[in-house]
């Protein structure tokens, strides 16, 4: 049904898009709602939930920029696509700095969207199956709780917000504590081998995850650079 196969809200000024791609959205399994305006958005997360937000960069008014940034800053974490009119980097990287998950670039082929969809609902589902692994599934260091099969991070009581996409990079570098990863592997690991993203998209990512889990995001202790490497991830906070 298309319930259990994700929810998907389209935020894009242009309405022949938005009329596309409910369509072959809708043809493919999904649930699609779309809307013309970020105050429509606002109105409509009010009432209903939503799986992935396939959100467009440029519009008149408050921008998909504008938007993910709000969103955000409101504690939401659902799953954003940018769409990007131009396909420039330096827009991907903002988009992800603002809090994007993703981005594809226009004009798209609605395959490669659905594949982009499809992928942040696969990380979504990723919990564990039963009592024995979510004790098994538990991640410690410092102050903070990595739970795997609710996919939450803990401070103590406090869920740390993080969207899909912060939260499948941090588990796969606290899955592996002490080993120097490169940014190709970390992409790789954490989004799949069809997934493009440049060098500086991953710093992005990395450093949002700095920011939400480090005292100091310029002198990080868990998640440190290695140079000419990556990252890796220290659990106990010690120079690697």
């Amino acid at each position: 049904m298309a319930n259990e196969a994700g929810r998907v809200l389209v935020l894009d000024d242009e309405a022949e898009l938005r009329s596309m791609l409910e369509r072959y959205l809708s043809q493919q399994g999904l649930a699609v709602r779309s809307v013309a305006d970020a105050g429509q958005l606002y109105r409509l997360l009010e009432r209903e939930r939503f799986d992935v937000l396939v959100l467009d960069l440029m519009m008149p008014g408050e921008d998909g920029l504008q938007v993910c940034r709000t969103l955000r800053q409101q504690g939401h974490t659902l799953p954003i696509l940018m769409l990007t009119a131009r396909g420039d980097p330096a827009d991907k990287v903002l988009g992800l700095e603002m809090g994007a998950d993703d981005y594809l670039a226009k004009p798209f082929v609605p395959r490669e969207l659905l594949a982009r969809i499809h992928a942040m609902l696969r990380r979504q589902a990723m919990v564990g199956s039963g009592p024995a692994l979510v004790e098994a599934a538990r991640i410690r260091f410092g102050d903070y709780e990595l739970d795997t099969a609710s996919r939450q991070l803990l401070r103590g009581t406090e869920v740390i917000a993080l969207t899909s996409g912060e939260f499948s990079l941090l588990q796969v570098l606290a899955s592996q504590p002490g080993r120097p990863l490169s940014r190709e592997r970390l992409m790789e690991l954490a989004y799949g081998r069809d997934h493009e993203a440049t060098d500086r998209a991953i710093d992005v990512q990395i450093l949002r995850l700095r920011r939400a889990i480090e005292t100091d995001p310029a002198n990080p202790r868990y998640i440190q650079t290695v140079r000419a490497v990556g990252y890796v991830f220290a659990p106990d906070g010690a120079p690697r």
